[in-house]
This record gives C-alpha cells, structure tokens and sequence, in this order.
C-alpha cells in the first residue's frame, strides 16, 4: 500500500534541510504540490485504480526532489548550467536509499525511477521498458507541464526566461522551423530568450492524455501567456501570431 500522509510528511523533513527563506526553495514546494494534485487528477480522469492514483500522486510529490540540491550546490534551477535534476532525484532516491522514506512496498520502484528519470527529458530520449512506466511517464510529464505553464502566467519575465525584455529580441530561424516542421524544440538549439518562450508554446505536442488538455484549454494557460507580451520585432510578432493559431488548433483536436 501506499501511504501518502507518510510520504507527504517525510517531504517535509527533507526540505528542512534546505533554505526556506530562499524563494527558490519555497517555489519548488508549492509546484510540487500543485503537480501531485494534478497528477491525481489525470489518473482519475483515466479511471486507474485508487492504488494506481496515489502511485501517480506519489510521483508528483517525488519528480522534482533533486531540484532542492540543485538549488544548493549551483544556486540555479537550470539544467545546462547546473545538473540534470531528473538524474539528480534518480541518484538521491535510489543510490542513496531514500525511496524507503517515501514508500516502503518495493514493486513500484521502477516505475517511479523511470517516471522521474523520464519527466524533464526530451521526447526522444524517453526510456521506458512497458507500458506501465510509459503511463506514469506521461502522467508527470503532463502534470509538470500544466503547472509550469501556469507558473509562466505570472512569473517576473526574468526567473522565467532570464530576460526582463525578451519581447525585444528574435526567434531563432531553427527554433521557429523546429516548432512549425517537427513539433518539437531541441534546447541545445535554443539561442535567445524568445526562443525559451517558444519551446513553452511546443509543451503543446508534448502533452498525452485529454484530461490535461481540458486542463490548459479551460484555464486558457496558452492564451494567458500570449498576451502578456507586445512584440517588438514585426517578424517575431508575425511568428508567435502564427505560433499561437497552431497551439490553439492544436488544443482543439481530440
């Protein structure tokens, strides 16, 4: 079974080591939360099992818990400067055994590995061995990415995408043909602060299940995103207008 009173209150022990006066550190708890609550809403929304939405909960309490040694070590959430985080709670729970703090039943562990190990990668680089850890993939995958869209919505232009002024600047020529022609941005690739922004808008073609979907059209997160901006460049205004039909359509479809 799987007790997730147990696990939430052991969350809490393992972030008292870490500087909650640090808003980073604060941010991250509260994203997590949200997460795990939206992962059990997808899994309800896919009539799993009570067991198989609390493992999903489980996962959304887990995913980002190497984000908080981030943090410490490197001061930064960002990955390419830092430390893959998903590697990095993959390491903390498993190599170092923490995964018992959380769950004491040793059959989901692959699964759980896998999903958190597979939460902030690139769609090409998924690894999964089954269809179960492929569900709970997505499942946070999902999660992750409904609440960082909404984090965006709000956000200071700065945490966000490191530029107060991003509606200044251009898309990158492959970033645009990336998100138009493959339906997928590679970060490597990315040069500029709009660039950052238009791989949010390709979190679209990464999203699996429709109860999500239902979740970003009817709190309109794609929309809110849009008009917090007034691009500057024409070419950049003409390609987030056409980038932004493309999601809209892209939503509508079942």
């Amino acid at each position: 079974m799987i007790d997730l009173l147990k696990a939430k209150q052991e969350l809490k022990k393992f972030v008292k080591q870490y500087d909650y006066e640090n808003d980073r550190i604060r941010v991250k708890i509260a994203h997590i939360e949200r997460v795990s609550g939206i992962a059990k809403e997808i899994a309800e929304g896919l009539n799993l099992s009570e067991e198989e939405v609390q493992l999903a909960e489980l996962i959304g309490l887990l995913h980002d818990i190497g984000r908080f040694e981030q943090v410490r070590r490197y001061n930064t959430f960002i990955d390419e400067k830092s430390v893959n985080h998903g590697e990095l709670g993959v390491e903390i729970l498993f190599q170092e055994g923490m995964i018992r703090n959380f769950i004491q039943d040793e059959q989901y562990d692959e699964i759980i590995r896998k999903a958190i190990l597979n939460h902030n990668r690139g769609k090409e680089k998924i690894e999964t061995a089954d269809n179960r850890e492929l569900l709970y993939t997505q499942i946070i995958r999902d999660a992750d990415k409904a609440d960082i869209l909404y984090m965006l919505t709000f956000q200071k232009k700065e945490t966000a995408w490191g530029n107060e002024n991003l509606e200044k600047e251009k898309i990158s020529d492959e970033i645009y043909r990336e998100f138009i022609e493959e339906k997928s941005i590679c970060y490597a690739n990315r040069k500029t602060a709009m660039d950052v922004l238009v791989s949010h808008f390709a979190y679209v073609y990464d999203l699996h299940y429709q109860p999500i979907k239902k979740i970003v059209k009817e709190k309109e997160y794609f929309s809110k995103l849009y008009h917090r901006f007034h691009f500057e460049e024409e070419e950049t205004k003409e390609r987030m207008k056409k980038i932004y039909a493309i999601v809209e359509e892209y939503l509508e479809k079942e």
